[in-house]
């Protein structure tokens, strides 16, 4: 008796015979991995029951109106889960329960049970609207809620009763606990807040009780190479064969802005004549499934044609793990006190190829394929500053 992914199932409960010998019958819905029991009212010989089609047998005198109940009760469910999903409703054990029970419980969905049911819907749409690396994020904040309610004993609000003190304590427990930095912080409860929109336009909320709640501005130092440092990356070859590599996938994403998982996926078919003639890096960023073109830079083909790229039809593989491993080793013997990760590379396409450079900021957002501008301002505002700086500083030489 399965319907969708609501499950339902009929059982007889032989420890629990009455004087006449009789067992009670009883129904278990599961769904979600939550489960609910209740009778169905119906009483029987146990003789009289069949475990395997869950229904009452001939023997009983009565077994048409019995096993005619039990098929109505399964089908007043499986209507109620219809209900619930045309509706556009909360779907959980505990409001086709309700419901099926004629309570009026919605004031009763938890913080927990609400987050759950989000993170379950977002599952569903993955490799259709998010990718499972998005899905994983949220993932990770519903176990943290789940821990943080049960840890720290507090109550698990009914979402209706939510404030902002609930939020107030999970940054709190965020930064004493898990020892989360705020940047982290301010992307968990970003995450967590964003299902709770939906609460009050589904009637659940009168109000975003988040509303007043404001993130702490955390100042994020973009670390980049120098012009000198990129110099020393380029000029330096290094012994050991696995560093090297490193180093020089490394200066092509210096030259090309790819991320980890584009520099991975890059094949031939991405390399295209532009309308200038000349070559192109077009591909599509996994991260926004946007479409990126890149100009391939002489210093970033050098690497393609070292590195036998045309030949193998991919660059060499390496976890990122191990890339940024590597990296820092590097680091080291090139006496560059700066913590390189993957994404290094990227912060260095941006900041000392081009913006140090004179290439506007505009054309800066559609190389690194920012949806926005206010993304690539927020993060390389300050270094455009130092280059405002450097341009100014020959007013001040004497004369």
């Amino acid at each position: 008796m399965k319907h969708t992914k609501l499950y339902i199932r009929f059982f007889a409960v032989l420890s629990k015979q009455n004087k006449r010998g009789y067992c009670p019958i009883r129904c278990i819905i599961s769904f979600n991995k939550a489960s609910k029991k209740f009778s169905t009212g119906i009483f029987i010989d146990p003789s009289n029951w069949s475990k395997d089609d869950q229904t009452v047998t001939e023997g009983d005198v009565d077994h048409i109106a019995k096993n005619g109940l039990l098929q109505t009760i399964s089908s007043k469910l499986q209507r109620i889960e219809l209900e619930l999903q045309l509706e556009s409703q909360l779907i959980n054990i505990n409001a086709i329960y309700d419901r099926y029970k004629g309570v009026n419980r919605q004031s009763a969905i938890s913080v927990t049970e609400f987050y759950d049911t989000y993170v379950n819907k977002l599952e569903k749409l993955i490799d259709k609207d998010i990718k499972l690396s998005t899905w994983k994020k949220f993932k990770y904040i519903k176990d943290h809620v789940a821990q943080f309610v049960k840890l720290e004993t507090i109550k698990n609000t009914a979402i209706d009763k939510l404030d902002i003190s609930f939020l107030e304590e999970f940054e709190y427990w965020l930064k004493v606990t898990k020892n989360q930095k705020q940047i982290t912080i301010n992307k968990t409860i970003q995450r967590f807040r964003k299902p709770f929109k939906a609460a009050v336009n589904q009637g659940l909320l009168p109000k975003d009780p988040f509303a007043d709640y404001k993130t702490k501005t955390v100042s994020n130092r973009i670390v980049f190479l120098t012009p000198e440092e990129l110099v020393i990356f380029q000029d330096t070859t290094l012994v050991q064969s696995r560093l090297d590599l490193v180093r020089q996938l490394f200066i092509f994403c210096c030259y090309s802005g790819l991320a980890y998982a584009e520099m991975t996926a890059l094949n031939r078919t991405h390399i295209q004549k532009g309308f200038d003639g000349k070559d192109w890096i077009i591909i599509t960023r996994l991260k926004t499934s946007k479409t990126i073109s890149i100009p391939l830079l002489p210093k970033a083909n050098r690497v393609l044609l070292d590195l036998d790229f045309y030949s193998n039809n991919s660059l060499p593989k390496l976890s990122n793990q191990r890339f940024n491993s590597y990296l820092k080793e590097i680091a080291v013997i090139l006496d560059i006190n700066k913590r390189l990760t993957h994404h290094t590379a990227r912060k260095t396409f941006a900041s000392t190829v081009l913006l140090y450079n004179d290439v506007p900021m505009e054309i800066v957002q559609k190389l690194l394929g920012h949806s926005s501008i206010t993304i690539t301002e927020q993060s390389y505002g300050k270094i455009l500053n130092k280059q405002v700086s450097k341009e100014l500083a020959k007013f001040y030489l004497p004369n």
